[in-house]
């Protein structure tokens, strides 16, 4: 049943698993989805959607799979309006209904005798057997009992399951697209590295060790206290800025602020460069070297400890990244080409990452793709999208 749906899902990207197929299954067999298209739209995506960055895939999937499924849109307005009141259900017997309709009638049967029944109705009906109506036991209406009907009026029924689908209301919940400032602040909860190293009062709760303690002392409330955990990440994060840099310049001015934002750091420092890294490096964005700092000084502060990230889009000429004097300023010359100060910094700590606006489908075949890929064969690169970031600081906080 649906198998081509749940292949379908697969190549949208949903990693649906056997387990929530089959629940899925099973929650059709159960009748959840109030044998309506809008019903089995809500039903599998809340099976099969893990979180509310797949809506927009599923909503893909769903669009494509069911989009020659006809439904009933186009209702005469007077009809929606005898439908809007419902009546109480009135007594029937339910082994009648079910005699007549419990073999069930397939789609295709049920779909004439609607259009024949709204050709001919004139009037409200309600609680009858045949007509479109409320409170009966007729296989076409709402607020009655029939075991092989179509619903049509009453809670959800005003838009059908593909039109929702095709609306795609979930697209900024993507994975995969460019982050706003919320989606910063939450994946850089990652690099979070919680000790409770230092000094001072043990003031804080432990709500297992209390738990724990409290059992043994014989179910005696008996509390447990440790000094609070802080994070000891310390974070160093390099900015492209200026030129090609431009186009994503709102894009890492969220991504500064975040990171900014997030003041649970041990240690924090951020600099600016423009296309490479060379002999000095700057503390804003303008990079005027009357703001600059030594690029040496700057490594010779860094351990091992430290996490390194550079925010760039790699593109450059060769000469910006491989050439002594391949600094674009007329009045600086860098005695060291730019590849040999970023391989000082991967040198300096295996915690480095490189996260790049551009779509990793373009890296080979962008202008800069030459420069980009020898800067990805020095440092692990990533796309700046919420999938990107995740993988980048899971790669910062892995051990090594």
């Amino acid at each position: 049943m649906f198998t081509g749906f749940f292949y379908t899902l697969r190549r949208h990207g949903l990693d649906v698993s056997m387990s929530e197929w089959l629940t899925l299954l099973e929650a059709l067999r159960l009748g959840l989805h109030n044998s309506e298209l809008t019903g089995f739209y809500q039903l599998a995506r809340c099976i099969l959607a893990r979180s509310e960055a797949d809506f927009d895939r599923f909503d893909l999937a769903f669009a494509e799979y069911f989009h020659d499924v006809e439904s009933v849109q186009e209702l005469p307005e007077e009809l929606l309006n005898w439908l809007a009141e419902a009546i109480q259900q009135r007594p029937f017997d339910r082994d009648e209904v079910d005699a007549r309709f419990g073999g069930g009638l397939d789609l295709e049967e049920l779909k004439r005798l609607l259009a024949q029944r709204l050709a001919e109705q004139t009037e409200r009906h309600d609680g009858g057997g045949k007509w479109v109506g409320t409170g009966g036991t007729s296989p076409f209406g709402h607020g009655g009992y029939n075991p092989a009907g179509i619903r049509i009026g009453g809670p959800g029924r005003q838009r059908s399951a593909v039109q929702v689908a095709a609306e795609r209301d979930y697209r900024d919940f993507r994975q995969d697209a460019a982050l706003e400032l919320r989606q910063f602040q939450m994946a850089l909860r990652r690099l979070r590295n919680l000790t409770v190293k230092g000094d001072g009062p043990k003031d804080e709760l432990q709500l297992e060790e209390t738990v724990r303690a409290t059992c043994d002392n014989g179910g005696f409330l008996k509390l447990a206290f440790d000094r609070p955990r802080k994070n000891d990440v310390r974070l160093l994060v390099l900015f492209d800025s200026g030129g090609s840099m431009w186009s994503y310049s709102s894009l890492c001015s969220r991504l500064f602020h975040a990171v900014h934002e997030s003041s649970h750091f041990k240690e924090l420092k951020t600099f600016y460069f423009h296309n490479c890294v060379y002999d000095d490096l700057f503390t804003t964005p303008e990079c005027w070297y009357r703001d600059s700092v030594d690029t040496r000084g700057v490594l010779g502060g860094l351990s091992a400890a430290w996490k390194i990230l550079f925010v760039g889009d790699g593109a450059m000429a060769p000469s910006e990244l491989l050439s002594r004097g391949g600094c674009l300023d007329y009045y600086r010359t860098n005695q060291d080409p730019g590849i040999e100060w970023l391989r000082r910094f991967a040198a300096k700590s295996p915690h480095i990452a490189w996260l790049n606006p551009i779509p990793r489908e373009r890296w080979d075949y962008t202008w800069g793709s030459h420069t980009i890929g020898l800067i990805r064969r020095e440092i692990p690169m990533y796309p700046l999208t919420i999938d990107g970031l995740d993988e980048a600081l899971h790669h910062l906080m892995a051990p090594r």
